[in-house]
Parts: C-alpha cells; sequence; structure tokens
C-alpha cells in the first residue's frame, strides 16, 4: 500500500509520543513491503532527511509559533498529499485532523488517530481550544475510521457523539537495560539513586505536584526530571523557581538514546503525575524497563499499569507524597512491583501487533464492515 502520514512534528524524533508513534509506524510498514511517506514539519535547527530507514520525508514549511506551526503544516502537507496517489492518509492529532476534510470530500480514505483530547490540556484556551474542538467534530464527520488509544476516549466518542472508533494501543519495545555510566558521570548518579519523572514540562502532566510532594519527604534519593517545555515556558520558569532550593532535584531537559536508556534502567521509582493523557509512551516504556511506576488515577493510565504499580489520587499531593514515602520506607514493595510489571508487559503492548491491526483492520478494511469493530470491544483481546 501506499500511506501518507500526517500530523507528527517530525521523525526521527522524541518530541512526544507522537513523533515516537509515527516512527514506529512507519518504518514497520516499510518493513512489510508498504510505500510510506510523512509529512515532517520544517524547523530550523533540524536536519532536512530525505528518507530514514526506507520511509520517504516530505519537509513540509510552517511557521514556528503555538497557534500556527500544526494549522500551516498540516494544510500544507494535506495539499501535497492530495498528489501523492496513496491509498490512505492518516491523520495523527486533532489539530492536524481539521484538514482531513478536504481528501475525503475528493474520494480519499481517511483515517485518523486521536492521542488524546488536546482540547482539555491547560495550554491552550480561547481560539487555540475551539481549533481542537473543531478538528474533533470533522474527525468524526469526516474519517473513515478513527484510532484511540484508551478506551476511556473510545467511550467519550461514543457516548459524545455516538461514533464507534478502533482501540489500538501504542506498543513498546523490548529494552535491554544498561548500566549507569553516562548518568554517573554527568549527574552522579548510581543504580536505584533516584526518582525519575520523563516527560515534557507542560501543566498537564503534574510535575508541580511531583516536586511539592518530594519536597515534603526527608530522603536522599534524588528526583530528576527530564524533559523539556513544549510552548509552555512560564510553566518551565514557575518548575525552575520550585526547584532552584533544593540541590536533590536534577533537571536535565531533554534526554534521548544510551543517556534515557540509562534513565530508564536505573530508576529507584518511575513517578507520572499526569491529569490528562491518551496513552502515556513514556510509562509503557518505563515499564518495559521493570521498572516500580507511581502514576494518578485516571483512566488512560490505570487501564495500562492495572495492580502492577502504584496510583495516588490525581492533583493530590498528600495521596502522591504518602505513596512515594511508603515506597521509599519499604523497598521490598519496590522490588515486587518491579517483578511483576516485567512479567506482565511480556508480549502484552507491542508495535508488531499495533502494525498489524492498523494495516489489516483499518488500511484494508472497508468503513461498513462490522467485523472491523468487534475485537476493539473487550480490551482483553488485543
Amino acid at each position: 500500500m501506499r500511506i501518507a502520514m500526517i500530523g507528527h512534528k517530525r521523525i526521527p524524533s522524541r518530541e512526544g509520543g507522537i513523533e515516537i508513534c509515527v516512527e514506529e509506524l512507519a518504518t514497520r510498514m516499510v518493513e512489510a513491503g508498504h510505500e510510506v511517506h510523512v509529512y515532517n514539519r520544517r524547523k530550523k535547527g533540524f536536519k532536512k532527511l530525505r528518507n530514514y530507514k526506507g520511509v520517504r520525508i516530505i519537509n513540509t514549511p510552517t511557521i514556528d509559533n503555538k497557534y500556527l506551526d500544526a494549522v500551516v503544516a498540516s494544510l500544507l502537507a494535506t495539499i501535497y498529499a492530495l498528489f501523492g496517489q496513496y491509498d490512505v492518509i492518516h491523520y495523527h492529532a486533532l489539530g492536524p485532523s481539521v484538514m482531513a476534510f478536504i481528501p475525503k470530500l475528493l474520494g480519499k480514505k481517511v483515517v485518523c488517530t486521536i492521542h488524546g483530547l488536546d482540547w482539555q490540556r491547560a495550554k491552550w484556551g480561547g481560539w487555540g481550544k475551539k481549533y481542537l474542538q473543531l478538528g474533533e467534530r470533522v474527525t468524526v464527520k469526516y474519517a473513515d475510521f478513527i484510532i484511540v488509544l484508551s478506551t476511556n476516549i473510545q467511550r467519550y466518542f461514543r457516548e459524545e457523539y455516538n461514533r464507534e472508533t478502533v482501540y489500538i494501543p501504542n506498543g513498546v519495545n523490548n529494552p535491554q537495560s544498561k548500566e549507569a555510566k553516562i548518568i554517573q558521570n554527568k549527574y552522579g548518579l548510581t543504580k536505584d539513586s533516584y526518582i525519575l519523572f520523563l516527560a515534557r514540562i507542560v501543566p498537564e502532566k503534574g510535575l508541580h505536584y511531583l516536586i511539592e510532594a518530594y519536597q515534603n519527604i526527608d530522603t536522599d534519593i534524588r528526583l530528576v526530571i527530564c524533559g523539556d517545555q513544549s510552548h509552555t515556558t512560564e510553566y518551565l520558569h514557575r518548575i525552575k523557581q520550585m526547584v532552584e532550593k533544593d540541590d536533590r532535584i536534577i533537571m536535565t531537559g531533554f534526554v534521548q538514546g544510551e543517556e534515557l536508556e540509562e534513565f530508564y534502567s536505573n530508576a529507584l521509582i518511575y513517578v507520572l503525575p499526569s491529569e490528562i493523557e491518551g496513552m502515556p509512551l513514556s510509562l509503557l516504556e518505563a515499564m518495559s524497563y521493570g521498572n516500580c511506576c507511581v502514576i494518578s488515577n485516571i483512566p488512560e493510565m490505570t487501564e495500562v499499569i492495572g495492580d502492577k504499580g502504584i496510583v495516588f489520587n490525581s492533583g493530590d499531593v498528600s495521596s502522591l507524597e504518602q505513596a512515594l514515602n511508603g515506597l521509599i520506607t519499604e523497598k521490598d514493595k519496590i522490588e515486587y512491583y518491579k517483578r511483576i510489571v516485567v512479567a506482565d508487559m511480556a508480549g502484552k503492548f507491542s508495535w508488531h501487533k499495533t502494525v498489524h491491526k492498523t494495516i489489516d483492520l483499518v488500511y484494508k478494511t472497508s468503513p461498513s464492515s462490522q467485523e472491523l469493530l468487534t475485537p476493539f470491544n473487550n480490551t482483553a483481546n488485543f
């Protein structure tokens, strides 16, 4: 098949979960014998690739602005894609999906993956929020298939729009643990000497709750914050003010490659205190490394971790503090959760399965076929 993907920033990249998802899908589809074109957004400082692991990359001009970046890039990518003779045009995220009506009205097959209800995020208000909500309505009306990453969002589309969606969760690779070499040289960190937060530094990830809870605990275990802001400069400034007098806290900025692998491999506890999520890839990755995970009790995360980690009340600092303190003072619990999460992850979330189902049950299926929806009514079937 000949497939176009629109909506991510660029690949290869770890700027967000969408970028990781598009990279994994595109490269694996090429390995399976399909032709995939991805529409990267041009940005100063990033190399303009033409090909990546067999995936053809088309570099689309845009405007580097919080409100215009995705709008301009997805519009121009859509116009280019109309001349590409694609079997499927696949949009990722609500904002880019606003353009899905254009190829659909011209008879193209359109698929949209909703990675989360982005209009709920704190950084969007006014015009930005309305535009994302428009993307939701366009997706419902024009997409041949809507892929969602959580059963909670699947339920939302059914109740709000009476629209069936396809539940296909993200996958994860089987990693090899790394010794603490780079992180020891750079930050003085050794195995089990730190709590890890790894995500974009945006309000909905709940980092401020974690910092407050951690600073209430008397411990020599350090807190490592890996990630960078995403059009959220004011929030990043707030976080830096919270940590500036606590030398137990390390802010690394954006990390990737072996350094990232070492952070996952050697953490005592991984924490994700989000208030809003789609399906957090960083949580899946932390679980795949056998981490003891502490998460907020939002459905998008609890359906992933089940009883294989510690859950606290979202937005509740005292609940998070109690969870962390309980693990730090009783480290046998940490080892217990590390053991059971490794056993639970074996084959449960697989990029191979994700790609297979996307191609065979979405790309190659008629929108009128009810056979597609049946496997996803019960998530245990995945």
